[in-house]
């Protein structure tokens, strides 16, 4: 569920129509509703209602202030993977020491970073990085306390970019050495086992490759528990959203219209199978969610350059691009794509959406039918709250979008659109070329 839908013939985030922020700000912006982000952090404390639960928020998904800010103050903590985003969360105000900090390439500076901002623990990937952690604690003279991330074979059956859980990925360490893994680490001077963790993959839409990959690792931390005194057990993110009909996902009746076997994967239907299978453990569990928090909770606004129609294919030329919003270009990823302004007098027109790019890998869509619009227009590209501004780049020397947060009938420009002087301000040119 969202707080994006049409007010009239106007599409509105929250109380606030999109026109109104782009008439100040411009395009391309992103625009976020702080409410759905709200209510998606409250729906899955809920539905794991039964179990200590502690939130990390993997803000890779997105790692603007303001967002970092607002989930603090839901009392979130934060999955880190690198020592900028460590510097992003006390910029913001937010709490390492609940956080955790994972990846497979920590570098000593990074681990340096963590231990003195007190992190909650570290989310080991490799034997090598154990030993790397176990000497930086020992030169600050502190014990470092961690989980390995057990690595469960699980094929989460998710795009091939994004799964995680089998032993063809990079990630963790596989389960039939892991209890040698804990023993070793167990004796390093500077470790404390804390926990044990897992995470199989991104953009998952069933809950089975979660049911599987938590029975597996269930039996392992309870033999585990035999030598270790665990604290926790973090079971990863990945319950995905709705990129089809997103729009219409904000609405109940949509969701009232499928047959349950058939609706998409919902926190609560989550809850419901994986807290029977975590209860007996007695530990504290911790979830590591990201685009299930944010990806439907923002939008972004683009305007129409040029409506090109060709002997055998239409383009709509707009002013975003693949450096703006990488998913469809990156990933062959599916964003619904709608009118600001909705007119049902007008017919619909099949067109490809590109961007001004001089690339061909520079289009959203393909084919895709929506209200014909023109030149001046805009479009919103729903669901693009995750892996959107957070990827965007410089390419073509185009500066990075504007971002805008929404709560109720209230919005604010929480980070300016970059200009050509900020992308140069590094940059110098040698004096050997004056």
């Amino acid at each position: 569920m969202h707080h994006f839908s049409y007010h009239g013939s106007s599409l509105h985030c929250e109380d606030v129509d999109l026109a109104a922020i782009t008439g100040l700000y411009g395009t391309p912006t992103y625009v976020y509703s702080a409410t759905t982000i709200a209510d998606n952090v409250t729906r899955l404390q809920r539905s794991l209602g039964g179990l200590d639960l502690q939130i990390c928020y993997a803000m890779k998904a997105n790692s603007s202030l303001a967002l970092l800010r607002l989930f603090s103050n839901l009392g979130t903590g934060y999955d880190l993977v690198s020592g900028g985003e460590i510097r992003r969360v006390l910029a913001a105000g937010g709490d390492v020491k609940s956080s955790v900090f994972a990846g497979v390439g920590k570098t000593e500076a990074e681990i340096e970073l963590a231990l003195k901002s007190e992190v909650f623990a570290f989310h080991v990937e490799s034997e090598p990085e154990l030993a790397r952690i176990n000497y930086v604690a020992g030169r600050l003279g502190v014990k470092a306390s961690i989980a390995i991330r057990v690595n469960p074979d699980v094929d989460a059956k998710t795009h091939a970019k994004i799964t995680t859980g089998t032993s063809d990925n990079k990630f963790g360490i596989p389960m039939r050495v892991a209890a040698a893994a804990y023993a070793a680490a167990a004796k390093l001077p500077h470790i404390r086992v804390a926990g044990v963790q897992m995470h199989i993959g991104s953009q998952l839409t069933s809950v089975g490759p979660f049911r599987e990959a938590v029975a597996k690792v269930v039996p392992f931390i309870a033999k585990l528990q035999e030598d270790h005194a665990l604290e926790y057990f973090s079971i990863g993110g990945g319950i995905g959203i709705i990129y089809e009909d997103a729009l219409a996902s904000g609405v109940q009746a949509w969701w009232d219209a499928f047959p349950d076997e058939e609706r998409p994967l919902t926190p609560e239907a989550y809850g419901a199978v994986l807290e029977p299978l975590l209860m007996p453990l007695g530990l504290k569990i911790l979830l590591e969610p990201g685009r299930f928090l944010v990806g439907n909770a923002g939008v972004l606004v683009s305007r129409v350059e040029y409506l090109k129609r060709g002997a055998d294919k239409n383009f709509l030329v707009i002013d975003s691009a693949m450096n703006d919003l990488v998913r469809p270009a990156m990933y062959e990823s599916y964003h619904e794509i709608v009118p600001v302004e909705r007119d049902s007098s007008r017919a619909a027109m099949t067109a490809d959406v590109v961007g001004p790019i001089c690339e061909s890998g520079d289009c959203f869509a393909q084919d895709r039918e929506i209200q014909s619009v023109g030149e001046g227009e805009m479009v919103a590209f729903m669901s693009a709250g995750a892996y959107a501004f957070t990827m965007a780049s410089r390419y073509n020397t185009r500066g990075r979008p504007a971002e805008v947060l929404v709560q109720d009938s209230a919005f604010e420009l929480i980070n300016k659109r970059e200009t050509f002087e900020d992308q140069i301000a590094g940059e110098q040119i040698p004096a050997f070329l004056a």
